[in-house]
């Protein structure tokens, strides 16, 4: 085998040692192989070899799959469904506003998820087995056919007639259970509930109640949600009305002695009062300083000039009176002298008109003094009763706040009363209305035809259950045979070349037939394995080969005896050798006698000329077991037999020596750290791997040259691979 620059494989055609593959090439061409493409048709290959070589494991696990499903199918018993549709709505239709008091959950999805939970449990089957009367009906509880527990628990069961009862009552609520279907429409609010029975009327009636039971749950949900919120209401509204009273009575009597008909009233009244009182004293505090500054003008005046002097009448009279006596006192003051009587007179007249004159203003300053203290005096009396006004405005309010505390608690208590008693009416009169969100949309038809089993789905389905399980079957077998089944299996095992693969004998002929045959599958096989043969070592064919295997029946007495004449036709001189010698086999194979033969020879008795026989073939010489000796591995290890080999290699070409087994005994390796090479020979599917390696151990440790392994018995049918006997 060669490898190219573009690494793809080659594989050499000539009829020569097989591949690792398997596989055989012609002509020294070379075919490229993809390495993906091989792997895959490899895998492919290898599980149709496995269906072939278990196929009676699959067949014989299908058979029994599809008998059991059609005595499965045979033995039900016929059962007809009969399906209700409902409609569950999350909103129940209000016939009073309010009057509903049973909450609804979150969201749709958490509603309808509640609802199939309630239409699932256990309490819906209790309701319709109650209502139909299921456990007194005897054909009913055992519709279902013969169980075991329900017999033993049937012989144990108390002989106690209401124990009984409700043990009938529970087995029917569980038959109930077992067969009903509970299935939601997809992206709808509807439900369908199916239920399965041995009578189609009762299935219908039974899944008729299942829709009623559940109706009538809701129903009862609501009726027992108004009867409790009926006894609360009426609880809470008695509680509210003495409490009503209470406050009613307790304002009343605190009216009654702070003499309060109406707060609200009497206290705008006195805030009023108040106001009123605020607004005279502000006029009074003004007129008060007005009156001050009239009265301190006039009082620090020396003259009389000012407005208020004017304006009075008095003055005024006496001022033209003394203004004219001037007058006149000044035109006669021309003529008379201040002394005259007339002068006198009128001088006096003047200072008497002065005189008069300081009066007045004096009374007019008393006047206006006199009215700002009468404007202090107002004020002073206003502030005065402006303080008693607040005091009693402030103790309205304190009055009034006590009452409005007091009226406020009896308004609330009447509010609640009055609204305790409105919600009491609804309910009361949405207990008695049978208001329901679970409506039936399509009634249950009565079946007419069975809907289980269904034989044809019952068989399709053991057909595939009884594929699936022989093809695991086969697949776990496989995985358990730990036998050499291909050369790859044995390459791996053993790290050894496979020198030759000699196909199984299936022709009918006998091997030696096939042998004589050149143009058979098991001749070039042979050839091919003698070829390699040639190639083993280093030095070309090897002078001494043992030939062994890990157990007997393995072909190695053939496979030397193959050998051997092969290598005879080509003119080599071949001496074959029986080495085993606990159950020899070759001289029946040969058609000669085993009176004397290699015991002789190693105990001494005999000569090796007068132990090798005529095989009865050109260039082929035979040495014979001879009779059986108690002691084979003293014989084979003593010095004689490498006398023996010694002297055999300067006459013969080829020695060729077949060995027993190599588990169990000493013989193969004592045989096999005596001759140059070793042939270990196995057969396919007989051997296990843990065998095979052993006993390569066995002979690696008796320093035995294992030049390659051969592989016999191969049948490619079966095992799979490729070679001759593949076409």
């Amino acid at each position: 085998m060669e490898r190219r620059p573009n690494g793809q494989q080659l594989v050499s055609a000539t009829p020569s040692a097989p591949t690792t593959s398997g596989g055989y090439g012609y002509g020294g061409a070379y075919l490229p192989i993809d390495h993906k493409t091989t792997g895959f048709v490899a895998k492919l290959l290898k599980f149709w070899w496995i269906l072939r070589k278990r196929k009676w494991v699959i067949l014989s696990v299908l058979l029994a799959f599809l008998a059991i499903g059609a005595l499965l199918t045979l033995m039900t018993t016929p059962l007809y469904t009969a399906t209700v549709r409902l409609q569950i709505d999350r909103n129940v239709a209000k016939v009073v506003e309010g009057g509903n008091v049973t909450p609804l959950e979150g969201s749709d999805f958490e509603f309808i998820k509640t609802q199939y939970e309630l239409l699932m449990g256990r309490t819906i089957g209790e309701r319709v087995v109650s209502a139909l009367k299921l456990g007194n009906d005897p054909d009913f509880i055992k519709a279902r056919g013969f169980s075991l527990r329900g017999a033993i628990r049937e012989s144990f069961a108390s002989s106690d007639g209401g124990e009984a009862g409700i043990n009938r009552e529970n087995a029917a609520t569980s038959i109930v259970m077992d067969n009903r279907t509970v299935r939601p429409v997809a992206g709808s609010r509807l439900v369908d509930i199916s239920y399965s029975d041995p009578d189609p009327a009762r299935a219908q009636r039974i899944v008729t109640g299942l829709a009623d039971a559940f109706i009538n749950s809701n129903l009862d949900k609501r009726l027992q949600a108004n009867s409790y919120a009926k006894v609360f209401l009426e609880d809470k509204a008695a509680q509210l009305k003495l409490r009503l009273e209470e406050s009613e009575k307790a304002l009343l009597e605190f009216g009654q002695k702070e003499q309060i008909v109406s707060a609200a009233e009497k206290s705008n009244i006195a805030e009023s009062n108040l106001a009123s009182a605020n607004a005279t004293l502000g006029s009074l505090a003004a007129e008060r300083i007005k009156s001050y500054e009239l009265w301190k003008q006039v009082e620090t005046a020396k003259a009389i000039n000012l407005p208020q002097f004017l304006s009075n009448g008095v003055i005024d009279g006496l001022r033209a009176k003394r203004n004219s006596l001037e007058t006149e006192y000044q035109e006669k003051l021309e003529t008379f002298k201040p002394s005259y009587p007339a002068m006198v007179q009128i001088s006096n007249k003047i200072a008497e008109i002065d005189r008069q004159l300081a009066s007045e203003v004096d009374t007019i300053k008393r006047a206006y003094k006199a009215a700002y203290e009468s404007s202090l005096s107002q004020e002073e009396e206003m502030k005065k009763r402006i303080d008693i006004l607040k005091a009693e405005v402030l103790d309205l309010q304190k009055r009034s706040i006590e009452y409005n505390i007091l009226k406020r608690e009896v308004d609330t208590n009447r509010g609640l009363y009055d609204g305790l008693l409105q919600r009491y009416k609804e309910v009361d009169i949405a207990g008695g209305v049978g208001a329901n969100n679970v409506f039936v949309v399509e009634k249950a038809a009565l079946p007419r035809s069975p809907s289980s089993p269904q034989r044809a789905r019952t068989l399709m389905t053991s057909l595939a259950l009884g594929a699936v399980a022989g093809l695991g079957a086969a697949y776990l077998l496989e995985r358990l045979d730990d036998t050499v089944r291909t050369s790859e299996d044995l390459e791996r095992v053993t790290g050894l070349t496979t020198l030759g693969i000699i196909p199984k004998n299936e022709r009918g002929k006998a091997f030696e037939a096939e042998l004589v045959d050149p143009r058979s599958h098991i001749s070039e096989a042979c050839r091919s394995l003698c070829t390699a043969l040639q190639f083993a070592t280093e030095s070309g064919l090897p002078r001494t080969l043992l030939i062994s295997s890990s157990a007997p029946g393995e072909g190695k007495s053939t496979t030397a005896i193959v050998i051997a004449k092969h290598f005879a036709t080509m003119g080599l001189k071949v001496l074959l050798v029986d080495g085993d010698l606990r159950e020899p086999s070759l001289h029946v194979n040969l058609g000669l006698h085993n009176g004397t033969g290699l015991t002789d020879l190693l105990t001494g008795a005999l000569s090796p000329p007068e132990v090798i026989q005529d095989a009865g073939f050109r260039n082929l010489a035979f040495v014979a077991s001879g009779p059986l000796p108690p002691d084979a591995a003293d014989l084979l290890g003593g010095a004689r037999m490498h006398s023996f080999l010694s002297v055999s290699m300067e006459i013969f070409d080829l020695v060729i020596i077949d060995s027993p087994p190599v588990m169990g005994l000493a013989d193969a390796p004592l045989l096999s750290s005596m001759t140059a090479a070793t042939i270990f020979i196995t057969s396919a599917g007989q051997v296990r791997i843990g065998l095979v390696r052993n006993a390569l151990k066995r002979l690696q440790f008796a320093r035995g040259c294992v030049i390659g392994t051969v592989f016999t018995k191969f049948d490619a049918k079966r095992h799979g691979g490729y070679g001759y006997g593949s076409g």
